[in-house]
């Protein structure tokens, strides 16, 4: 992982101490909250519904065993003894007073962490893929690629006050574990038939209320010029985004304005004016930071192991948490462990502190001292030995982290939704607690396969449920919580793009949103071929068959 020079720490601790004269200030009475505002949002923090909000960045997902003690420690002495892990692989505290975000900041400092650019019309935290440098599929590791554009993003000064906030996904693998498409600007990176890294370049992606899929801008670009190419597909953005409407402002409103072609065509222009200037990336650079990303010396294993073999024929419980959380690594002897977030009646991605220092112990046990956040809300341990999955498996069940419903219907990513979000239209939480609750039978829940349900309290879409197979967004209907129901979202993989999914039709009350979600599943069940997933057999039968049933025996409602 990336560790900081004196530079990075200086910058840091230099922030710090800015911040907490800025808060002296405000608590002073100097400075009133509206020129307070713009600084504590550069800083990460937030007036949510009922308190303060701090939003802590996790670079593209990695942390220490350290760092996450750390997190376990603000949580325990300065919120409610939790925090959650969001979809932008950050933690939250929801619960923190004002005249202790100053100490707050420090102890991250004393880590290598911060909560700079987690909010704000700014480039935001940078995200990969969880598995990075450790997927069988992966061409290119993205972690060296994602810390040199974290490096290059913070304080840029020409992007600190952008029509938006902007975000960036990097990934290096066959499979898009990143979510690509549906960022600002995504990266996709490979290698050339001459074996030199490449990466071809999306822009315009994002959800929210006019949900996009990125396009390729483009191709084939030479790792020296990512950089350069980045910038200037921000100046564009910069110089022609609205700010004369909030709901118009992001990039995808301008690449759809001008087309993904003629937005190309403009940053191919603006690019001539930078490419091989002073930000063309040199070997040497990229040798510098990819030396913190260097594998670990991994122990000499066989493919298999007897224990390991034995426990999974003597342990049904074993065998189906290995098949649903345990992934392939492509050291031999070697697995990546998800911790699941998403056992019953527990909000997604919610972590106690005492889990938090759990999974550090785990991490430091079993993982070389390195956790990952996932943008799907659980926590992943990346390198563990085969022979001892049986001994994090035990021990991950006394901490809650060992439900075996990785990719399937109740692993639920909702955003904290009424409950604390100040934008929200709906809660989010109850009811992925209430479909959590209706299917509390692992083995119904396992049969069923991969289904993906996605849950956002509002149109800014944190719960990026426009890409769930299932998705569903909280609208306020006459002072009223509502929920919209869409189907056929998915991700994508691969050659397989990501899709949007499609409304059904009139929303539902908070309590018929089990039974919907009840409804979808079972005339999926009813239509289903033999091993089909939910998605395959959503894009063969299409959305008549769902919204017939769904909508059978109810009263006319809202629409």
């Amino acid at each position: 992982m990336y560790q900081y020079d004196q530079y990075d720490q200086t910058i840091v601790d230099e922030r710090v101490a800015q911040y907490a004269d800025q808060v002296r200030r405000r608590l002073s009475g100097e400075l009133s909250e509206e020129e307070f505002r713009p600084l504590r949002l550069q800083n990460g923090l937030y007036m949510q519904r009922h308190a303060y909000m701090h939003r802590i960045a996790i670079p593209y997902g990695n942390l220490r065993s350290d760092q996450m003690r750390m997190l376990a420690t603000i949580a325990r002495e300065h919120d409610r003894g939790y925090g959650h892990f969001s979809t932008r692989t950050n933690i939250q505290f929801n619960w923190v007073e004002l005249e202790e975000t100053p100490e707050i900041l420090r102890k991250l400092a004393s880590v290598q962490m911060h909560g700079i650019q987690t909010s704000g019309n700014c480039i935001r935290n940078i995200t990969a893929d969880h598995f990075a440098g450790i997927a069988p599929d992966e061409a290119i590791d993205p972690r060296p690629w994602a810390e040199i554009l974290r490096q290059w993003s913070t304080f840029h000064p020409e992007f600190a006050w952008l029509p938006r906030k902007f975000k960036i996904a990097v990934s290096g693998s066959k499979e898009d574990r990143a979510a690509v498409q549906i960022h600002d600007l995504g990266v996709y990176l490979s290698k050339n038939a001459d074996g030199e890294v490449v990466a071809s370049i999306l822009a315009g992606g994002g959800l929210g209320r006019t949900p996009i899929i990125g396009a390729i801008i483009r191709e084939n670009l030479p790792w020296q010029h990512l950089l350069t190419y980045c910038e200037a597909v921000l100046r564009v953005y910069n110089r022609y985004g609205r700010r004369d409407n909030l709901y118009k402002a992001r990039i995808k409103i301008l690449v759809k304005a001008l087309s993904p072609e003629k937005f190309a065509q403009q940053v191919e222009e603006e690019w001539q004016h930078l490419k091989d200037g002073p930000s063309t990336l040199t070997q040497a650079e990229v040798d510098r930071v990819s030396q913190f990303f260097a594998p670990p010396q991994y122990d000499k294993l066989p493919g298999t192991d007897p224990s390991f073999e034995k426990h999974l024929l003597d342990s049904r419980g074993f065998a189906r948490w290995v098949e649903r959380n345990v992934r392939p690594h492509r050291v031999a002897g070697y697995a990546a462990v998800t911790l699941s977030l998403k056992p019953h009646g527990v909000a997604p991605g919610d972590a106690t502190d005492a889990q938090m220092d759990a999974v550090a112990d785990l991490a430091d046990e079993f993982s070389l001292g390195e956790i990952r956040v996932s943008h799907e809300q659980n926590l992943i341990l990346a390198n563990v030995k085969k022979r001892d999955l049986y001994a994090l498996w035990e021990k991950a069940k006394a901490h809650g982290f060992a439900t075996p419903n990785l990719g399937l219907l109740t692993d639920i990513i909702a955003c904290p939704g009424g409950d604390f979000c100040s934008l929200a239209n709906a809660k989010s939480i109850p009811i992925a607690q209430a479909i959590q609750q209706r299917f509390d039978d692992l083995d119904f829940v396992y049969d069923l396969g991969e289904v993906s349900l996605n849950i956002s309290g509002c149109m800014n879409s944190c719960g990026h449920h426009h890409i769930g197979n299932i998705g569903v967004l909280g609208v306020d209907k006459d002072g009223s919580e509502w929920y919209q129901v869409s189907l056929g979202g998915e991700q994508g993989s691969g050659a397989e793009g990501a899709r949007l999914g499609r409304v059904i039709g009139p929303s539902f009350s908070a309590e018929e949103m089990p039974d919907v979600v009840a409804k979808v599943i079972d005339t999926f069940v009813d239509q289903r071929l033999d091993g089909e997933r939910f998605i395959d057999t959503y894009n063969r039968i299409g959305i008549a068959p769902f919204k017939e049933r769904v909508y059978a025996s109810r009263q006319p409602a809202h629409a």
